[in-house]
């Protein structure tokens, strides 16, 4: 179908306005530029009940996680769900506040506890660092569950885009290492192989496109080679067996959108029990802009349910 008629609005808008990619930006004029054109597309953050911040170890040095309560827990509350929620961004861009916005929605509509970390970027942190951080933060809320209020037997991961990447690649070292238990994944337009899309897919300089795909890969990997590593492509494992649970959201005009739609496949083929839907007339983005795009919002409740199913 057609770009639908609210996300060609918001294209024709900053192609009216001469808005230059990302991509053609400095790293610093990129991180701001895509802080505000998150919070101008995602509406009014909802209230939840309670978020607080702390650091803990991380490979690298102090990682900031940030928790949202739905609801202040009571200590005689039986122990909750969480969801820990990994931001996009190509590896390059994004930050807690980026996702922000997301992460509330989640709390409040799954019910469940989210938590996100503030994991190293690229290109000053090159491709393993945000795994292994992201890495860090599951290992230690699933060791720091019960102080939490919550049961370390109900964690999910999920993310958008690059923060799918990094939910996926969470899952393979889980299964690789003997836990922790995820019961289930949420990846949202995630990037799965280092390879491009083929040329002819969507380059409209106003979309995310070919070219930013490129932009952010060759920020994120030191080394061409490391690519072909399953914790940087999922898709490129040589077996997906065993991996929780999966809901896998695409969007029609996302140049990830094959490979996205390729790894719900593969994970249904190696018998993983997989959700995938499609969102037609959606580009790449569409899950942080509710506030402009009913189906961002449409997709965030969609999510939600899969998410509170799975964590029952």
């Amino acid at each position: 179908m057609p770009l639908h008629p609210q996300a060609e609005a918001v294209r024709a808008r900053r192609a009216a306005a001469g808005t230059p990619p990302l991509y053609t930006r400095t790293l610093a004029e990129a991180r701001a530029a895509d802080l505000a054109d998150i919070r101008a597309a995602t509406g009014n953050p909802e209230p939840v009940g309670a978020v607080e911040e702390f650091t803990v170890d991380g490979p690298g040095g102090p990682l900031t996680l940030r928790h949202y309560r739905p609801e202040p827990r009571a200590g005689t509350d039986p122990p909750g769900p969480a969801l820990l929620y990994l931001y996009g961004g190509g590896w390059v861009l994004g930050s807690l506040e980026t996702g922000d916005a997301i992460c509330r929605a989640l709390a409040n509509a799954t019910r469940a506890d989210v938590l996100a970390v503030g994991y190293r970027h690229a290109p000053e942190h090159r491709f393993p660092a945000a795994v292994h951080d992201c890495w860090a933060a599951l290992d230690w809320i699933a060791r720091h569950a019960p102080q939490l209020g919550l049961d370390p037997g109900r964690i999910a991961v999920g993310g958008d885009s690059a923060g799918g990447n990094l939910a996926a690649a969470l899952t393979l070292l889980a299964r690789e290492r003997g836990g922790p238990a995820i019961r289930h994944q949420l990846l949202v337009y995630p990037n799965t192989d280092h390879r491009l899309p083929p040329p002819g897919a969507d380059e409209d300089p106003a979309l995310f496109n070919r070219h930013s795909v490129a932009w952010y890969w060759s920020h994120y990997l030191a080394d061409p080679a490391d690519g072909a590593n399953p914790l940087a492509s999922p898709l490129r494992a040589p077996s997906l067996a065993g991996l929780p649970p999966a809901t896998v959201i695409t969007a029609e005009y996302d140049p990830l959108r094959e490979q996205g739609e390729q790894y719900a496949e593969a994970l249904r083929a190696a018998g993983v029990p997989v959700e995938l839907r499609r969102w037609d007339g959606m580009p790449h983005g569409f899950f942080a802009m509710p506030g402009v795009l009913d189906d961002g919002r449409a997709a965030q409740l969609f999510a939600a349910d899969r998410l509170r199913e799975a964590l029952r």
